[in-house]
């Protein structure tokens, strides 16, 4: 005998791939970040390429070193921000799973988050290694995996919003 279901969930599709993307984004920014610190001291720099170095840096505040000399009470504050949009990207997340390019947006950005909230909480800091730069112009703020993850997620929304209003 078929069932019927009475209340049918907008979204029938498992948050679980999405929040496997997360992990995955989550390790390869972790495994990254041990990588330079143990192979890096503080500032060194290694020539890549003429546009591209690696260097640690530790950054305590939030993107390009907003409020990083604010006496520590940033640390905390960011955690909690990243902690609150993680939550609030997982309840989006099970709204919105069967939406692909919103929820890969959304994982990337979760798992971006959590990386460096993960830092925050172990180290006080973020651990900061990509370095672009070009003549003329200086360096760019140094960042991450995470980071990177979350600047590509936000592309993807503005992507999926475009995408959306076009239709």
């Amino acid at each position: 005998m078929a069932t019927k279901k009475i209340f049918p969930t907008k979204s029938s599709a498992s948050i679980t791939p999405w929040l496997c993307v997360a992990a995955l984004v989550i390790l390869i920014d972790q495994l990254t970040k041990i990588t330079i610190t143990k192979t890096f001291q503080l500032g060194e720099e290694k020539f890549i390429t003429s546009f591209f170095n690696l260097v640690l840096a530790y950054n305590k505040g939030a993107a390009f070193s907003f409020l990083s000399n604010s006496g520590g009470w940033q640390r905390y504050f960011f955690t909690g921000i990243g902690l609150c949009a993680a939550i609030f990207i997982i309840y989006l997340l099970k709204k919105h799973s069967g939406q692909r390019m919103f929820a890969w947006a959304l994982s990337l950005v979760l798992g971006g988050a959590l990386g460096n909230v993960i830092d925050r909480l172990l180290y006080g800091h973020v651990v900061d290694f990509l370095d672009f730069h070009w003549q003329g112009l200086g360096h760019f703020p140094a960042f991450n995996v995470a980071d990177s993850a979350i600047c590509v997620g936000a592309a993807l929304f503005i992507l999926d919003e475009l995408r959306r209003v076009n239709k």
